[in-house]
């Protein structure tokens, strides 16, 4: 097993753009030309692929691409019981593009079983060496929680929760249990992605929980809670980190807003070994925030974008830096993407080239920055 540990001085949030062999077996899999047995002999030899071109640029992290499921978040939830979904050509609104998205619902109380990401996790396990380690990505337990309490799903969670409260203890219980699902398997580096602390900060956010008559600070203590409880007895040695996400989906967002009224929860309390935050333009604010990270967390610095395919000005970036270094020491900062470059099978709109030049800058920056 590597004793490697995330997150590194250069490092990636996780998913990656899905190679047209595999959109093609995808597409002849739904319309029944192949067997499900041949759709996976497809999917396992390109992630086999997309591993050893991690690696061929010389990342100490390895992922399968997230190129098993469709939605970052989503797949994640149906293998939880009391789960269902189906597609209907509804979504979520981003900036200017609707993000379709299965609707995802309650039809019992939620409880954790065998969670089929685990035995994906026994594929990619395969591939750790003496220089690399696999991590896998999931929702945090925050999402899990904001999904079933949407305005679409509000009436028929309160079917089975009464209140929030009990909702959150579920969810936490049923992440106990899958991340030791995950521990038991070798997992050692889990990554928790969540768009609820994005999806709170900024003044719209405040002006919108304000017109439905709900307290966003007692919101924010729900997500904080709620994260927590499901890190609850983590074993010690292993790592488990959050990416904090305003939207990713074809090269569009879905929120805007600085950290600043979210730090004194996530950056302060959530019990995390580190932090992956999205600084890829004006829209995340400053520095400043960074203050109020708790000394026990690293930081990974997003600066890098995955929604265009134009490579930034390595000097300006490694200004960017210096300048964050001015609020959390130098030596707890690392360098990424600030997302991933498909949270959906969409992917964003830059080719594969694009997609691994862009994580060849991050290296280069990286190497000359902390040597």
């Amino acid at each position: 097993m590597s004793k490697l540990q995330t997150p590194f001085r250069y490092d990636f949030v996780g998913s990656f753009l899905r190679p047209q062999a595999l959109k093609d077996a995808k597409t002849s899999f739904k319309a029944g030309k192949i067997s499900e047995a041949e759709y996976d002999k497809v999917v396992e030899e390109e992630i086999t692929k997309v591993v050893a071109k991690q690696k061929e640029l010389g990342f100490h992290v390895i992922t399968d691409g997230e190129f098993r499921r469709s939605f970052w978040h989503l797949d994640f939830m149906w293998g939880l019981e009391g789960v269902e979904h189906k597609e209907t050509g509804n979504g979520v609104e981003f900036n200017g593009e609707l993000a379709v998205l299965d609707d995802t619902y309650l039809v019992g109380k939620i409880k954790a079983k065998a969670h089929p990401f685990v035995e994906y996790f026994k594929f990619l396990k395969q591939f750790e060496d003496e220089n690399t380690v696999a991590k896998y990505t999931i929702p945090a337990p925050a999402q899990t929680f904001q999904q079933m309490i949407v305005p679409a799903n509000f009436e028929s969670t309160r079917k089975f929760y009464a209140t929030n409260d009990e909702l959150i203890e579920d969810i936490g219980k049923a992440y106990q249990d899958i991340i030791k699902q995950f521990y038991d398997a070798g997992c050692r580096n889990l990554q928790l992605d969540d768009c609820t602390w994005g999806a709170i900060v900024g003044d719209a956010a405040k002006q919108r929980y304000k017109s439905l008559g709900i307290d966003i600070e007692e919101v924010k203590e729900q997500l904080l809670r709620i994260n927590n409880l499901a890190l609850l007895n983590k074993p010690e040695d292993m790592v488990i980190n959050s990416h904090i996400c305003r939207g990713n989906y074809h090269s569009t967002y879905f929120t805007s807003g600085p950290y600043d009224t979210v730090a004194d929860y996530v950056f302060a309390k959530e019990n995390v070994n580190a932090l992956f935050l999205e600084y890829d333009d004006e829209r995340s604010g400053g520095f400043a925030p960074l203050s109020k990270i708790s000394e026990d967390k690293k930081v990974v610095l997003g600066l890098i974008t995955t929604k265009s395919p134009v490579l930034e000005d390595k000097e300006k970036v490694i200004a960017r830096i210096h300048e964050a270094a001015n609020y959390i020491p130098l030596e707890r900062l690392c360098l990424s993407p600030q997302c991933g470059f498909a949270s959906c099978e969409i992917g964003n709109k830059l080719t594969e080239e694009q997609q691994w030049a862009k994580l060849k800058l991050v290296k280069e920056i990286a190497d000359e920055v902390w040597g």
